[in-house]
């Protein structure tokens, strides 16, 4: 008996356990440590339209109970991925989500005409980019700009689409809403966490950018209440992440009406985390006679 299957959108999931983007790279990485076709899904590294060299200097930074991240989406372009990667992924054994990130409307339609010829799982939409035709805000700030990007990639694809909300938005259920009335299959929430770090030796920002992405279990109860309040909210599926690191951490995410969940920063620091933690949570439904739709959204 799989106690941990789901079935989101139409598909199966073996568990609903996924690595998160730009923690797993594109899961070859991984296969030293265990299998990954035991995992729900995979979650890509971030892509863009063209490739990124991402940020100069210091890229990750230690926080208490988690790190700062200002990576940039280094990545080698959609096209890249399509034509010397995604096949190699498919061969994995589970479903892939390929994340997409751009810094225009115009980066995100031509990324996902491309992404429209291949086969896999769904597009996890990062809207977290910074709009650079609006001054940088990121396009997930406000309610208006996450609807429209949307619906703007709704109109031009038949793929599944998942949309990685920020909780750096002004309100994340108004967010949410906008997303699922524009389209959106599903949401995947939260990204990272707005922060910031100074190295008190040379008295400056440790980031060339000054802010950074705080991930890590430091966040996990914000990430958790944000999505409790989505799940509650919204009539389409939920991925939640946010500081994830044990089974216990999954299984509250389930709790709180998640239909899958992914784990981050968790595999930098074990790099079998995705692999204990399905184990973890399988442990927990077998001792108690429950089956994982069982405990979805009972909080």
């Amino acid at each position: 008996m799989n106690r941990l299957k789901t079935e989101v959108l139409g598909v199966e999931f073996k568990n609903p356990v996924i690595p998160a983007s730009g923690t797993y790279g594109f899961g070859e990485e991984y296969k030293k440590y265990y299998d990954p076709a035991i995992l729900g899904g995979i979650a890509t590294k971030g892509l863009t339209l063209n490739p990124k060299p991402g940020n100069e200097g210091i890229r990750i930074w230690e926080t208490p109970s988690g790190i700062l991240n200002s990576i940039g989406l280094e990545n080698p372009g959609v096209d890249y991925f399509c034509g010397n990667i995604l096949d190699k992924m498919t061969k994995l054994g589970t479903n892939i989500l390929v994340n997409l990130g751009g810094n225009t409307i115009e980066d995100y339609q031509r990324a996902v005409e491309k992404l429209n010829n291949y086969d896999f799982y769904a597009i996890e939409l990062n809207i977290s980019c910074p709009n650079v035709k609006e001054g940088g805000m990121a396009f997930g700030i406000e309610a208006e700009t996450s609807a429209l990007v949307t619906e703007k990639i709704r109109q031009i694809t038949d793929k599944r689409l998942f949309v990685k909300l920020s909780p750096n938005a002004r309100n994340i259920t108004e967010n949410a809403l906008a997303v699922e009335e524009a389209g959106a299959d599903g949401i995947s929430l939260v990204n990272t966490f707005l922060g910031m770090a100074i190295d008190l030796d040379k008295k400056t920002a440790v980031f060339q950018n000054t802010y950074a992405g705080l991930s890590g279990p430091a966040i996990k109860p914000l990430a958790l209440r944000m999505v409790h309040q989505v799940a509650k909210t919204v009539k389409i599926p939920v991925i939640g992440m946010g500081g994830i690191s044990s089974g216990k951490d999954a299984l509250e995410f389930i709790m709180a009406g998640a239909s899958l969940v992914e784990v981050g920063t968790a595999n930098f620091m074990n790099p079998t985390a995705a692999a204990d933690i399905i184990e973890e949570m399988n442990q927990y439904l077998e001792e108690n006679n429950l089956t994982i739709d069982q405990i979805r959204g009972i909080i």
